[in-house]
């Protein structure tokens, strides 16, 4: 097997482990003798309902994901919507899944299916924020460098549905959310900003992130962080007393099914591993070649891998279009400086990186390197490696467990 076949084998067996109808239904509670109603959000939320109703028949709900991750149900309304900036189909399906929790008495099940993609999707806002103001909030953070659970913990406190609030709505049925992690620590607080999880974060950590970042946001994103009325329910909050998560896949346990299948020792570094993605890159470059050169911290032949959720930070003026794993993997490439022995994929999960349709990018020592330094100045990780013929193209994978990062390297000549 050559080692991008190997690679590639090695990221389809990582998906694979988090796919909803694997994973879905042995986490189901028990059905109630009352109403069901399936409510959900992300990238994998539609592809979960589906599993519930393979396992329980029709159930009524609405779950919204992102355009072209659509699954038909038999009762749950699927509806679409934009991502990762918000748009008014996420707006509105926000709107009417609150309402749907408003109607839930004590004998009712709210069972929420959840994943990666779920905040910008679940997208209405808090009193007096617009639609608008939401789409420039999220392109705020999304060019900020904050991290994930920094942007989820600004999220939270300008939403109607997240950091708790959707769950709080449903009192006082039961609440049962199933989770499929994409976020480093697997917080379910911070995956889809945890509509369903009581929030221990604060308006004024809120406000702290804003300015550290010196983000430029609407005068009525500002006015909400002020307004006390918009702190989210705790994690004691009696509201919050029935509910329930239960975490049905994980980015580690996807690293240990391509582990399973790579057929080369493996040294898993992490799974929550952060920081500016082509600065992780190059440190990974670094630990590759001591690998290679002097087995440590594992000798060759062998693979690293890792998960996680880099950051970009996109400077004023970038023209182009990139991920995080792209941006990972022009690091990579830029460090090894074409070194013989070393290969490596950058994925993430769910098949889109970044807002590209494409997962991501396959590397090895005869990758074209032609234009990498004017494709890192533009951020164009996307056309530097369609150029270079490297690019990882899946379609929409229907799950979301983050980032992939495997490393082949070969014994030393």
């Amino acid at each position: 097997m050559t080692p991008a076949a190997r690679l590639r084998a090695m990221f389809d067996a990582a998906v694979a482990a988090a796919q909803p109808g694997e994973v879905v239904a042995r986490h189901l509670p028990a059905r109630p003798s009352g109403r069901v109603v399936v409510v959900g959000a992300g990238k994998a939320s539609a592809a979960m309902a589906a599993a519930v109703e393979a396992a329980w028949g029709p159930c009524e709900g609405l779950v919204v994901t992102r355009y072209g991750h659509a699954v038909p149900c038999r009762g749950v309304e699927i509806v679409e919507a934009a991502h990762p900036v918000p748009d008014a189909a996420g707006e509105d399906a926000a709107r009417r899944m609150l309402a749907l929790a408003e109607g839930l008495g004590a004998d009712d099940l709210m069972l929420a299916v959840i994943s990666g993609g779920g905040s910008s999707l679940l997208a209405l806002g808090a009193p007096g924020v617009s639609l608008a103001d939401k789409q420039a909030l999220n392109r705020a953070l999304l060019a900020s460098g904050a991290s994930i659970d920094e942007m989820n913990c600004v999220r939270r406190h300008v939403s109607a549905v997240k950091g708790g609030r959707l769950a709080a709505a449903a009192h006082p049925a039961r609440v049962v959310s199933l989770v499929i992690s994409d976020v480093p620590g697997d917080d379910p607080g911070d995956i889809a900003s945890g509509p369903t999880v009581g929030d221990a974060g604060t308006l004024a950590e809120a406000r702290s992130i804003v300015t550290r970042y010196e983000m430029d946001l609407p005068d009525s994103v500002r006015a909400a962080l002020d307004d006390p009325a918009n702190e989210t329910p705790a994690p004691d909050d009696p509201r919050l007393a029935r509910a329930e998560v239960r975490m049905v896949a994980t980015p580690l346990a996807s690293l240990r099914a391509a582990a399973a299948v790579a057929g080369l020792p493996c040294l898993i570094l992490g799974d929550a591993i952060e920081g500016e993605a082509r600065q992780v890159g190059r440190a990974m470059a670094g630990i590759a070649t001591s690998v290679r050169a002097h087995g440590l911290p594992i000798a060759a032949p062998c693979i690293l891998l890792s998960g996680g959720e880099t950051t970009v930070t996109l400077p004023a003026g970038a023209t182009g279009r990139g991920g995080r794993n792209v941006e990972f993997a022009m690091g990579l490439m830029e460090a090894l400086d074409g070194a013989r022995g070393i290969h490596a994929i950058a994925c993430d999960t769910d098949g889109v990186d970044g807002a590209a349709e494409v997962a991501g990018a396959l590397i090895g020592p005869d990758t074209p390197r032609a234009g990498l330094a004017e494709a890192m100045a533009n951020y164009d990780g996307h056309g530097f490696f369609a150029a270079a013929g490297a690019q990882v193209v899946t379609g929409p994978t229907l799950t979301n467990v983050n980032d992939f990062r495997a490393i082949l390297i070969e014994a030393g000549e």
